[in-house]
């Protein structure tokens, strides 16, 4: 990095995703300076869930113990109407694509504390906290961020060749730069109570779902984890919509609170953590990039709960920034690359918005008419179902001669457990971090064009194998999560980016060599 730099990256701000972020570049051998206007972590829980996609991605980072510290598989996830009548369930312990519970509750102090001491024995993370950034500029070569110090009123300059906004919903940096954001038309009050069970107190012993929504329309409810705290007392989370004749001031009321908890738990079951009031919007920025200066996390886009999909989608897209900032600062890619950020991120994250959105719709009915008639529907089998979780549609994927892409590019690829050299752990744990990777069956033969396209980008090599055969050099499909996802599509070889996504795949050697020449062609366009 030339010394006119003081950081390869700056980010604005310090929540769960900044922090990921800084460790995800922080891995790649980036110097990351971070600036939070406050003076220390948010100590109070807000995000309750983290996807399977996101558990892997952290386990692929080297926070995997970190994770397994935090998470707790999700049980099914269960819809009910006023009459405790199941209109929907969803099991998300069922399995996944990346081997394990599609979804886990996690305590987001305890994931925020252990990112937090990993970042400060870093030497290649500065964190400044008191630091407000009060102005922004970049040029053709570098991003510069003004940043008050809250204490002293001193100001000073910092500069990077990149920088994040990761400030939240109230972006100073998206404001700056003057993006706008698209609204897609979902509002509603509601207030979010955490609590703290007293020891050995569960879900069934208070009579209540463990996860779940009451779509009554005299009060819709959700009851869900809250994780762990690392003292080991287990939290719930109530929330409650306010209703249209309620004020938002009545709703913060403690004596309000008790009055909304009192038909689910007692005080002296265990101990009110907070309560506040959220407005929940679906709003998405109307780009995520401005030169050399992004945005993510909630400073790109907001959503419903509905999905617990919040802080999920916020990784994803530092997630999807990271390896491709890692290719431009290394000069392996030019700056272009970094213009498919915005065109990937920001359709996945609005489909994502809009599933959470039509999941509200579900719950948030305080009319009996019509909740009435959405039960007719649920409990006859009529109701429409939640389109599927979305998958990538634009960017650095695999295209036709027309400039379509081709199917299935874009989708996740799988992982799970499997055998390599004599040890049994997550797929990802064995393949180099950071980099494109083609995976071909045990029995492929791999044409020499393949390998030679493969050696000049740098692109890894894996064959996997049944796992009672695989042979030394090979990795064994413990779970047969690669056996069900290729052989039952006739594949025999898939192009994994270093975010886990498929830039292609193909079904027999001509195939391949055609989608390694488009993979060659795009990368070559990004020089």
């Amino acid at each position: 990095m030339p010394a006119k730099f003081d950081f390869d990256v700056i980010q604005v701000g310090y929540g769960p995703v900044s922090k990921a972020s800084a460790l995800f570049l922080e891995r790649l051998g980036w110097k990351v300076g971070v600036f939070e206007r406050f003076e220390e972590v948010y100590p109070l829980p807000r995000a309750v869930c983290i996807d399977h996609e996101l558990y892997r991605v952290l386990h692929a980072a080297g926070l995997g113990d970190v994770a397994n510290r935090v998470c707790n598989d999700a049980p099914t996830y269960r819809w009910f109407n006023a009459e405790w009548r199941e209109l929907l369930a969803i099991d998300w312990a069922a399995g996944s694509v990346s081997g394990g519970s599609e979804v886990n509750f996690i305590h987001q102090p305890s994931f925020e504390w252990a990112m937090d001491e990993r970042i400060k024995a870093s030497d290649r993370i500065a964190l400044h906290f008191n630091a407000e950034a009060t102005a922004i500029r970049q040029d053709a070569d570098s991003a510069t961020v003004t940043i008050r110090d809250t204490k002293t009123g001193a100001t000073r300059d910092y500069t990077a060749r990149y920088l994040i906004g990761i400030d939240g919903a109230n972006s100073f940096v998206r404001e700056s730069l003057g993006i706008g954001r698209t609204d897609l038309g979902f509002e509603a009050d509601w207030l979010v109570i955490d609590f703290a069970l007293n020891g050995g107190l569960t879900a069934r012993d208070l009579g209540i779902p463990d996860c779940g929504q009451y779509a009554n329309p005299i009060r819709p409810t959700t009851i869900v984890p809250g994780g762990t705290e690392a003292d080991g007392r287990i939290l719930r989370r109530w929330e409650f919509m306010r209703l249209p004749h309620e004020t938002r001031e009545e709703m913060v009321r403690e004596e309000k609170v008790w009055d909304l908890l009192d038909a689910w738990i007692k005080p002296d079951q265990g101990e009110l953590i907070r309560h506040a009031i959220y407005t929940f919007r679906s709003l998405v920025a109307d780009r995520f990039q401005e030169g050399r200066i992004f945005l993510a996390g909630d400073a790109a886009h907001v959503m419903p709960p509905f999905m617990g999909q919040g802080m999920c989608a916020g990784l994803r897209d530092v997630w999807n920034l990271g390896w491709k900032l890692d290719l431009v600062l290394r000069g392996r890619a030019g700056p272009s690359l970094l213009e498919t950020y915005t065109p990937e991120r920001a359709p996945h994250v609005t489909d994502v918005i809009r599933i959470s959105m039509f999941l509200g719709s579900i719950i948030c009915m305080p009319d009996p008419e019509e909740a009435r008639k959405r039960d007719e529907m649920f409990l006859g089998g009529n109701a429409p179902r939640p389109a599927p979780f979305p998958i990538l549609t634009d960017g650095l994927l695999e295209r036709d001669a027309r400039g379509a892409v081709v199917a299935p590019a874009g989708e996740l690829s799988c992982a799970g457990t499997v055998r390599f050299a004599g040890r049994t752990g997550r797929y990802d744990s064995f393949v180099a971090p950071g980099g494109f990777t083609l995976v071909v069956q045990d029995g492929f033969a791999l044409p020499e064009t393949a390998r030679r396209v493969c050696g000049e980008a740098g692109v890894q090599i894996v064959t996997i194998a049944d796992r009672r055969t695989a042979a030394d050099g090979q990795i064994g499909d413990t779970q047969g999560q690669f056996g069900r996802f290729m052989i039952d599509r006739g594949l025999q070889a898939l192009l994994v980016r270093p975010d886990f996504y498929l830039f292609g795949a193909a079904t027999d050697g001509p195939r391949l060599d055609a989608m390694l020449a488009d993979f060659s062609r795009q990368m070559q366009a990004h020089r």
